[in-house]
């Protein structure tokens, strides 16, 4: 079985969206997936990050990890496959919906 890694990342605490948030959220994204480029990782995966506690709103921050993550798969020929997990039923919807209008 091959190794699994984990690659922990914090997501931006939403402060109302004029604090940089989106350039924090898409940074962790991409330097998440450079880093598994870098260990030559196949597939990785993201949970909708700083939706939760951090309250960042569902949709901006779906738009950001669909449109980071398809660049990383357009950059990294390693990385294979980028999964996005949903808490819940309503965050399926949204991130179903970012990726059909990304």
């Amino acid at each position: 079985m091959p190794a699994r890694w984990i690659i922990h990342t914090v997501g931006p605490v939403w402060r109302g969206g004029n604090a940089g948030e989106a350039d924090l959220l898409a940074a962790c994204y991409r330097n998440s997936c450079a880093l598994a480029a870098e260990h030559r990782l196949a597939t990785m995966a993201f949970p909708a990050i700083s939706c939760g506690v951090y309250g960042y709103p569902p949709e901006a921050a779906a738009a950001i990890a669909v449109v980071q993550c398809r660049q990383a798969l357009a950059t990294h020929p390693d990385l294979e496959r980028i999964d996005l997990v949903a808490f819940d039923p309503t965050m399926v919807r949204v991130l179903e919906k970012a990726m059909a209008e990304s």
